[in-house]
């Protein structure tokens, strides 16, 4: 599928609240970031780009394969993983956005989701993926989560944004675009709300989903 878009998970942040990287929390035998990437595998995305940032040496230390990552496309559970380091992660995860973003080709729509969002079950991630406008947003119980699915010409603007300015933000750039250009998709799922900040949501997280 030559239009097929990518997925871009974002795991660049300080995990401050959880003190502890949250990819690298252990969730059934594995590491929570490739819970995720497994969770994307069931799917018909067939490329992954990981932006991290304050923690890249600790991921590549618990999983070395990230860091043949950083320079070429690695082959990871049938899916092409490519690792990009934010050199600033201080300026956040917007920053961390745009420099994943200037990897991926121009016409290619993407999947965004943060590292602590987990991700919903393949049927309705499927109907995300193949859903098409400038945005795609998820709705549960009328609120809108993650992943958010981008056409290039959306996110393309993105790119001009100034990181240092507190208004660069995916979520306002949302706000600003025409309803039309939006499509709000119902899904059955909670998870596209959860937040894995702390030690109390993973554990609760944890506890009711482990097998």
């Amino acid at each position: 599928m030559e239009n097929n878009p990518v997925f871009v998970l974002l795991a660049g942040g300080k995990s401050e609240r959880m003190g502890f990287p949250k990819g690298l929390l252990e969730y059934e035998n594995t590491y929570w970031i490739l819970e995720q990437i497994n969770r994307i595998s069931t799917s018909t995305i067939t490329k992954v780009y990981i932006g991290l940032g304050y923690h890249q040496e600790e991921y590549s230390n618990k999983i070395p394969w990230f860091s043949q990552a950083q320079l070429d496309f690695v082959v990871y559970n049938n899916l092409k993983i490519k690792i990009v380091v934010n050199q600033d992660p201080q300026l956040g995860s917007f920053s961390t956005l745009q420099t994943v973003l200037r990897q991926i080709p121009k016409n290619k729509s993407v999947l965004i989701t943060p590292i602590d969002i987990p991700i919903l079950n393949t049927t309705e991630l499927q109907k995300i993926i193949e859903a098409h406008n400038q945005i795609v947003l998820p709705n549960f119980e009328g609120k809108n989560g993650h992943p958010i699915k981008l056409h290039s010409e959306f996110w393309k603007t993105l790119l001009s944004l100034n990181p240092t300015d507190e208004k660069s933000r995916l979520d306002l750039e949302i706000k600003k675009t025409i309803p039309s250009k939006i499509t709000t998709l119902t899904v059955t799922d909670s998870v596209i709300l959860k937040n894995l900040n702390a030690p109390d949501d993973w554990e609760a997280y944890s506890k009711t989903n482990l097998k």
